[in-house]
């Protein structure tokens, strides 16, 4: 029995990863809470399912945010900076209806999932956006990170 245990440790030290996370390089992940109050008109658009919002408030992310409604009073809140190259002039997406895309390379990204919807088949890494924390009560969606 006592043989097992050093036996047993040997796998589990083997077994592990060394890789690290999946960690985006371009974003950083900026600590921020920002709350919307869904009976304001700037906001009222997130009372609708499948209707979305750009937030660019200073300190809100790192190029502002989108927020959908995603149904049943859920919300999903992502980064508007393209998670495909490091923060620029041109690398604030803009929104298009459920859909947000990367004016520097056209890269076309769901506000649902924020999975890229025109991924190239290059062989490449590419990243999804960037999806922050949220909570809704009493019609007013808070995001934070």
């Amino acid at each position: 029995m006592n043989r097992i245990y050093p036996l047993f440790l040997l796998f589990l030290i083997l077994g592990c990863s060394s890789s690290g996370t999946n960690r985006n390089p371009y974003l950083q992940e900026i600590s921020f809470s920002y709350e919307m109050n869904l009976n304001l008109p700037l906001y009222s658009p997130l009372t609708n399912t499948g209707s979305s919002v750009y937030v660019g408030a200073k300190g809100v992310g790192t190029a502002g945010i989108f927020v959908i409604n995603s149904g049943f009073n859920q919300f999903v809140a992502s980064e508007a900076s393209c998670p495909n190259h490091a923060p620029n002039d041109c690398s604030t997406m803009i929104l298009n209806g459920q859909t947000a895309t990367c004016p520097c390379d056209d890269y076309e990204y769901s506000l649902f999932t924020g999975q890229m919807l025109n991924r190239p088949d290059d062989g490449g890494r590419y990243y999804d956006m960037l999806i922050y924390n949220n909570t809704y009560n009493n019609n007013i969606v808070r995001v934070y990170n």
